[in-house]
């Protein structure tokens, strides 16, 4: 199904090299990738193997060395800082490994937080209901467990109603079960809201989930694999 939707986000040949004293530090070499519209896709690999440089690149919060990123044909490469922030504004969601809530703000007030300034958002409590937290809305983050807190922060992402959400490492901090409960929410929210969903992981048990699973060593990307069928997080072990 995937192969025929257009792509959201397109890169080629992308390259990331960092300057650390006097080394240089390759990150990314030559890294071809398209993420689909509506998919869920894994971005499997090691540690140091360019998933979460890849994914900043992808999201616009890095630029590359050199390469192309380019979202529903508009050239990222050469935006200039205010285009690259509106363009995570109006069509970037991230979640994170450690979920950056702010302590004195209820759950309802953080997902606020981003509705506020979004042009055409889902409202707060939408966003909670969609990630099984309607019970826990007036919660404060101390008040919440760390699946809950991951799920206030899933809820947070997707209330602007963006067209692609990139998630880093969304389980590391979690035990498996609780890690089960928010993929269960990412594939929720892919198949409910048609989310084009990228999570980067070196967890490999995860890419059963995906469409497709893009594995990184390197900074290049050694296979693109298509899943015949998708594994339900409730059945992955790890």
């Amino acid at each position: 199904m995937t192969q025929a939707l257009p792509p959201v986000l397109e890169a080629h040949a992308l390259t990331k090299v960092y300057r650390m004293g006097e080394v240089d530090v390759h990150a990314l070499r030559g890294v071809d990738i398209d993420l689909v519209e509506s998919e869920f896709v894994v971005l499997l690999g090691p540690s140091g193997s360019g998933k979460s440089t890849l994914l900043n690149i992808l999201g616009g919060l890095d630029v590359p060395t050199t390469g192309s990123v380019a979202y529903r044909n508009q050239d990222l490469t050469s935006a200039a800082e205010d285009e690259l922030t509106e363009f995570r504004r109006a069509h970037v969601g991230f979640v994170f490994q450690f979920y950056n809530l702010i302590p004195s703000l209820t759950a309802r007030e953080n997902v606020a937080l981003v509705t506020d300034i979004s042009e055409s958002p889902m409202s707060p409590d939408d966003a909670l209901r969609l990630v099984g937290l309607v019970e826990r809305m007036d919660h404060f983050p101390a008040q919440l467990s760390g699946g809950e807190q991951q799920r206030v922060a899933i809820a947070r992402a997707i209330a602007k109603q963006p067209d692609v959400l990139l998630c880093d490492e969304p389980t590391g901090a979690l035990d498996a079960e609780t890690g089960r409960l928010v993929l269960q929410v990412l594939a929720r929210v892919n198949a409910e809201l048609g989310t084009t969903t990228a999570i980067i992981t070196h967890n490999a048990p995860i890419a059963a989930m995906a469409d497709r699973v893009f594995t990184l060593a390197d900074g290049r990307l050694r296979s693109v694999v298509r899943n015949a069928q998708k594994a339900q997080a409730k059945q992955l072990t790890w």
